[in-house]
């Protein structure tokens, strides 16, 4: 078995579990933390990582026993507060509202997803994990990821779609 340093373990998977844990708590502060903290317990256990699957999916899940471990002890609904990021290219402050407007709306059509199918599009979009390991992480089969994937990506543009319609013929 591999012997890996500190160092490397976070340099090749630390984005990974970063984006997968903002994915979950949408606090970026929060998901520092918790980043950390997987790793400096993925490597006091390192000695029972067993190889049956990618060392970034075995992070994860440790991030995802962390996460809910802070749930539990905090019992609190955490706010979710999206990113202060605009489109590129330096854009028109009228672009920039109207960019910020359909992130939101977008954001509160996934908010309407059932849960797991809204934690396979954040963990496909933010982290570009495969469809296997979304599957390893969540406990399913990549099959079941990539259906919750396309269903809940149909769901999201038929929202959009009724939107601009009704913005049309308003």
């Amino acid at each position: 078995m591999e012997r890996w340093s500190m160092e490397q373990l976070y340099r090749e998977n630390g984005k990974i579990v970063y984006h997968f844990l903002l994915s979950l708590c949408h606090d970026r502060f929060l998901a520092e933390d918790l980043t950390q903290e997987t790793f400096l317990k993925a490597y006091q256990a390192l000695e029972r990582f067993d190889g049956s699957c990618k060392l970034s999916t075995w992070l994860c899940q440790i991030a995802k026993h962390l996460y809910f471990q802070y749930l539990s002890k905090h019992s609190r609904e955490i706010v979710t507060e999206p990113d202060e990021t605009a489109p590129a290219d330096n854009p028109q402050p009228e672009e920039a509202v109207l960019y910020r407007l359909e992130l939101m709306d977008m954001l509160k059509e996934m908010q309407k997803l059932p849960d797991q199918m809204r934690e396979v599009i954040y963990l496909r979009v933010a982290t570009d994990l495969s469809f296997r390991d979304i599957g390893e992480i969540l406990g399913r089969t990549e099959n079941w990821a990539r259906v919750n994937f396309y269903r809940g990506k149909e769901t999201l543009i038929k929202a959009a779609r009724a939107a601009k319609w009704e913005d049309e013929h308003e």
